[in-house]
């Protein structure tokens, strides 16, 4: 087995971060204190045991390893936790619009395609909070990157899960520092001249004349995908070309994630190895790979810096600072062991990272190359040709091998996130990712670094040319019969059985693999029987439900389109526009049959009476007292619990309500819960 003490400790941070960030209730001091007592009592009988208990005294160690760092990452998490939610409260949902004063740090393209504005700020509310920063739509004017911006905007906390289940903002928000978002009612002007934050100014500045640079080279469509690549400016992609990365199975190369890093520093590296090995009297002296090393990382944290330090950008620089720094310190650079410490350290700077899809898949994708790659090479070492036609098989063959790697490795965390799956995805990476490698990242590299001299043109005309390629065999494979599947959607237990099957399979040898395996089809098969909702109720009162002839149908299709464009994502059915649902109504509200449940949406209290003796459930936009509420027999969801506790969902079957979910559960108490 592959469980060494790097890779346990590593094993036992996710844990903790997962277990901190999924359970209900604030853990509190005594839970931490506990878990260090048992994992301290467990360390001393292991190290008392007997002699003839070694395989029991080895197993408790281990254990009291794993509790000890998993405890110790889950109050770093909480702590992370608590820094970020503080003072977060205050600002007020859609009132006045008010002037917000500070420097624009950057624009950024919504994913309806809108100008959005990232703004550093002071700003203060009526209850003295202050925000770091807010983002809103809006037009920028004559206001660039780095310079002071007024603007007068209307306000709002970052808004929770649209739907339960769903992509919680507030909570992503908050670890960015984000304390509002809306919308200006006006175009942008400069603001006073500031003092604060002048280097980051500087460099934001350097950055946006670096995007604004690289996109003047180049034709629109290369020039936006270009700019994002190079600087993480993803602004200026045209949506269609969005699209059809996706669709393709080739979205990862929008960020600037450890594919780039790795291009970049691993280009540099060997570039720098190789003319330092051709001074050969040197290079008998001494270790070309250390200098390299040292050059491959400067490169890398300059990338850093000019992309704009985004959390995969950063979660990139680390696992290539794990590589690089194994080089220096002589030990193997590709290994399970230096991946465990990216790891470590990516969930001592970012504990939340534990839960986003770009690290689940990142270093899933990783772990998987890695284990695969050391089959190869024994492999290899049993025989290879080395002639030119042999190089290119091995190259194809090599590439094939790890885009099939890399895409089944994060096939299920991406189906589960995102919930859809690029049909055609080896084939788009085995189509477009060699010109990727081989030609467009190092042209841009050799670009960036040619930019000082003026000679930029060259490099940055063969990168066009090979995102132009990319970009047009993209479209043609987005376009091939079902290239996108959408999937439904499945509980986080899913996810953690699936999870803890992958692990396995990586790390146990010989044919106990095979129960990775197996606990990777449970969660699988799991996936494919758990019963779906069949019914959203919107945190504004519109009921979207499945109709006795299996057709989606919608009370209102007007008011809250986004929360049942996500529910329809999350059931597998991306795109479709329910229909007008047939409904009895009069002066008062709407009812109908559900699976044998009969719902009543009231617009008025007028009929109370019949209307609970009629309803097994009874929606309403209107705040009914909790002593008129408790003389109805009927399930009740009115103004106020849908402004406590959000949208719901619910699965009706046979007449009764089996399952109720809310988008902020009532027995969830925690720092981003409201």
């Amino acid at each position: 087995m592959e469980f060494k003490p790097t890779i346990l400790a590593a094993l036992a941070a996710i844990i903790g971060c997962g277990l901190y960030f999924s359970v209900p209730e604030e853990p509190s001091h005594n839970f931490f204190v506990g878990l260090i007592t048992l994992a301290g009592a467990l360390a001393l009988a292991a190290r008392f045991s007997p002699e003839s208990r070694k395989r029991v005294s080895r197993l408790m160690g281990i254990t009291a390893l794993v509790l000890l760092i998993g405890a110790a990452f889950a109050w770093r998490a909480q702590s992370h936790t608590l820094a970020h939610h503080a003072d977060r409260e205050g600002v007020d949902s859609y009132r006045d619009a008010v002037s917000v004063e500070g420097w624009l740090e950057a624009i950024e393209r919504s994913g309806s395609g809108r100008t959005r504005l990232l703004i550093r700020t002071t700003l203060r509310d009526d209850a003295g909070a202050r925000r770091n920063r807010i983002r809103v739509l809006g037009d920028p004017g004559e206001v660039y990157p780095g310079d002071p911006i007024r603007i007068r905007a209307v306000l709002a906390p970052p808004r929770p899960a649209a739907v339960p289940g769903g992509y919680d903002f507030a909570f992503h928000a908050a670890f960015s520092d984000i304390g509002a978002t809306g919308f200006a009612v006006e175009t942008a002007v400069p603001g006073p001249a500031i003092g604060q934050d002048r280097m980051v100014r500087r460099l934001v500045r350097l950055r946006a004349s670096l995007s604004s640079h690289i996109r003047q080279r180049m034709a629109p469509r290369p020039g936006g995908l270009a700019a994002a690549l190079l600087t993480g400016d993803r602004a200026h992609i045209a949506p269609r070309d969005v699209d059809a990365l996706r669709q393709s199975g080739l979205g990862h190369v929008l960020a600037i994630s450890g594919m780039h890093m790795a291009l970049l520093a691993g280009g540099v590296f060997f570039a720098v190895r190789l003319c330092l090995s051709g001074f050969s009297a040197w290079a008998r002296r001494h270790d070309a790979a250390m200098p390299a090393a040292w050059v491959a990382l400067a490169f890398a944290a300059g990338y850093l810096v000019m992309s704009g330090a985004g959390i995969p950008t950063q979660r990139a620089f680390i696992m290539t600072v794990s590589v690089l720094g194994a080089v220096l310190l002589r030990r193997r650079a590709l290994s399970l062991h230096t991946l465990a410490i990216a790891v470590l350290a990516v969930l001592a700077i970012q504990p939340q990272a534990v839960i986003t899809p770009g690290f689940q898949m990142s270093f899933s994708a990783a772990s998987a190359l890695i284990v695969v790659a050391r089959l190869w090479q024994a492999r290899r070492q049993t025989g290879a040709g080395r002639g030119a036609f042999s190089q290119v098989r091995l190259f194809v063959s090599g590439l094939g091998t790890t885009s099939l790697v890399a895409g089944s490795a994060t096939a299920g965390f991406a189906a589960f996130h995102f919930h859809r799956i690029a049909s055609w995805g080896l084939a788009g990476n085995l189509l477009v990712m060699p010109i990727f490698s081989l030609i467009v990242m190092p042209a841009g590299v050799i670009g960036l670094v040619l930019i000082p001299l003026g000679l930029d043109a060259l490099p940055f005309a063969v990168m066009e040319a090979g995102l132009g390629v990319m970009l047009d065999l993209a479209a043609q494979v987005a376009a091939w019969p079902g290239a996108l599947r959408p999937v439904v959607a499945a509980p986080g237990l899913v996810l953690g059985l699936f999870a803890a099957g992958f692990v396995l399979t990586l790390l146990v040898r010989g044919p106990a693999r095979m129960v990775g395996g197996v606990v990777m089809l449970a969660a699988g098969l799991s996936w494919v029987v758990l019963p779906q909702p069949n019914l959203l109720i919107s945190d504004t009162g519109v009921v979207l439900a499945r109709d006795a002839s299996g057709e989606w149908v919608a009370s209102d299709r007007r008011r809250s389109r986004f929360a049942a464009r996500v529910f329809l994502e999350a059931r597998g059915e991306p795109g479709l526009r329910p229909a007008r649902w047939a409904a009895r109504c009069d002066g008062l509200g709407c009812g109908a049959e559900i699976e044998g449940v009969r719902l009543t949406v009231l617009e008025r209290l007028d009929d109370w009476a019949t209307d609970c003796a009629r309803a097994d459930l009874i929606i309403t936009r209107l705040t009914v007292s909790p002593r008129i509420a408790s003389q109805c027999r009927a399930e009740l969801i009115d103004a106020d619990t849908l402004a406590r506790r959000g949208s719901q969902t619910l699965r009706l079957e046979n007449g009764s309500i089996r399952s109720w979910r809310s988008a902020r559960p009532r027995n969830r108490n925690r720092p981003w819960s409201g």
